[in-house]
């Protein structure tokens, strides 16, 4: 158990970090998959309409990911090539 009232602190803060870190990094991953899915749907079928939400889903996903870089959640560099990585997926179908 801590000693001192900044032990103390130290601790809350690091539970709130891993709280807000493990929430980024689950809803990047969440919304991979969903634009995955999405980009699967418009090879299969061609529609117009399933690229364009794929689009709006990776917008979203560039905000998430900005975000979590921005909180320091992502490194700079890795923040980048998720984004490439899903550009390039959606340029590629």
């Amino acid at each position: 158990m801590a000693n001192s009232k900044s032990a103390v602190k130290r601790i809350r803060i690091n539970k709130r970090n891993r709280l807000q870190n493990r929430f980024y990094k689950s809803s990047v991953k969440t919304l991979s998959k969903m634009f995955l899915k999405r980009l699967d749907e418009y090879k299969i079928s061609q529609n117009p309409n399933d690229k364009f939400k794929a689009q709006i889903l990776l917008s979203t996903l560039y905000s998430l990911i900005d975000k979590a870089c921005k909180k320091n959640v992502f490194p700079k560099n890795q923040a980048a090539r998720k984004k490439s990585q899903l550009a390039l997926k959606l340029k590629n179908t």
